[in-house]
């Protein structure tokens, strides 16, 4: 099995394998911060109604070190998908890279969520532009 990062005839997969590259180490960070207690959570990560629940510090710092493991887990599953993209042409790995684009999309749109934020709206984006590469390519990684 070849590496697609190999074949420049996909320049748009590698740059989709590179995003989630980059989002897998910034999430295994901001994970470990989190769960280190060092740092608070991002507000533009959760939705007004949800950050107004956690009003107590205790409650707040505990959500705060439960947060850090998704995090640090997420950014597993964003390694998974990235390794999944670079290595590409078997149908398994498209369907775990194309699974969890589309779970990336539904977990921003939650956070969105009576809240209209840059950052958000940047990761929505740059998901449903990975989502449209891998539909579009689909064809030349399921029949070869």
């Amino acid at each position: 099995m070849n590496w697609i990062i190999t074949d420049s005839n996909n320049v748009l997969i590698i740059l989709c394998g590179i995003f989630y590259g980059v989002l897998c180490i910034f999430s295994i960070v901001t994970g470990i911060i989190y769960m280190s207690g060092k740092k608070e959570l991002n507000p533009l990560e959760l939705s007004d109604k949800f950050v107004k629940k956690l009003n107590d510090t205790s409650k707040l710092k505990k959500f705060t070190i439960k947060m850090g493991i998704v995090t640090f887990i997420v950014g597993i599953i964003q390694g998974i998908t990235s390794f999944a993209l670079f290595k590409g042409h078997d149908m398994v790995l498209y369907w775990i890279a194309l699974s969890f684009t589309i779970f990336s999309i539904c977990s921003v749109l939650f956070k969105l969520k009576g809240k209209i934020n840059a950052f958000p709206i940047i990761k929505l984006f740059f998901y449903i532009a990975i989502l449209v590469i891998l539909l579009l390519n689909s064809t030349r990684v399921l029949f070869i």
